[in-house]
């Protein structure tokens, strides 16, 4: 049964009470009026179905990355669609991928493009681009490194800040677990696939943010909708990470952030709608607001 809003509550109970009071004199005005009752009933149901025709759930889940974009646009759905509930389990994009591959998932969450092996079973929809920050303690006097550096401190090359201009001491390398799409992302656009030498690996891209925080020598890797002011973002070759910056592909260490949906099954009527709605230019500001780039607008 359709949820009935207070307005449309109110609106109804008061027709109907002139209706009530009016047919106690009799004549063409009760009629009158009833009419008037009925087609406002009709008028406000019509506005309800309007506002929104679905129900059920949509299940999403992977990238911790996402969730500032999946809290964003499942609000701004909630509003046009009320009767739907997404649901967000946040499991790193591997396990998204695998969600959406297996069927446990309505739609997969991921901060990388699928692989080649990968797009057998599930296809993938960007619905926004996320620059990959490089973070630093705000004690750090390094504001800009190349992406050469980079690979030479993440694989141990270089392991003292004041080869690239900070102070004296040991670089501590902080990353992410493996499995997780904004690892995968960073270590593909460095090229120090699979030989980072981690003082720590971290399960969540807080948690990154957290350590760098807490360690004048550490630096570290965020999701750029994820970073505030407890870390220093480092320029990249004289680039910021920004908006305008990875939309215009300016900022080298960018990623997308990916739908992942099972090729072999068709979603449902309520997964489909936020798909739409996450793709729709309706979605770009919302996308804006959680930090990212928006892709359609």
């Amino acid at each position: 049964m359709k949820k009935i809003t207070r307005r449309s509550f109110i609106t109804v109970c008061g027709a109907a009470a002139a209706a009530m009071a009016l047919t106690a004199c009799g004549g063409a005005a009760s009629s009158t009026v009833a009419s008037s009752a009925a087609e406002s009933t009709s008028s406000s149901a019509a506005a309800e179905t309007a506002a929104g025709t679905l129900s059920g759930n949509v299940a999403t889940g992977g990238s911790t990355s996402m969730k500032n974009v999946i809290a964003a646009l499942t609000e701004g759905f909630a509003e046009v669609e009320p009767g739907v509930t997404v649901s967000y389990d946040p499991t790193g994009s591997g396990a998204g991928i695998t969600g959406a591959t297996d069927k446990t998932l309505d739609i997969g969450l991921s901060s990388r493009a699928l692989k080649d092996d990968e797009k057998n079973d599930v296809d993938g929809t960007t619905v926004a681009l996320d620059g990959i920050a490089i973070v630093v303690n705000k004690a750090s006097k390094v504001a800009d490194l190349t992406v050469d550096q980079l690979k030479q401190m993440f694989t141990g090359e270089i392991t003292n800040w004041k080869d690239v201009g900070g102070d004296d001491g040991e670089i501590v390398l902080v990353g992410r677990e493996a499995g997780s799409g904004t690892r995968d992302g960073f270590e593909s656009i460095v090229d120090v696939k699979d030989s980072c030498k981690y003082a720590q690996e971290l399960t969540a891209t807080g948690a990154v943010i957290s350590a760098v925080e807490a360690n004048p020598l550490a630096v570290g890797y965020a999701s750029l909708s994820a970073v505030g002011d407890t870390v220093a973002m480092v320029t990249v070759e004289g680039v910021e990470c920004s908006e305008d910056t990875v939309k215009d592909g300016s900022y080298k260490i960018q990623r997308p952030f990916v739908f992942v949906t099972n090729k072999s099954v068709t979603l449902s009527e309520q997964a489909q709608a936020f798909v739409d709605f996450a793709t729709s230019k309706d979605a770009a500001d919302l996308i804006r607001t959680a930090g990212a780039v928006p892709v359609n607008e």
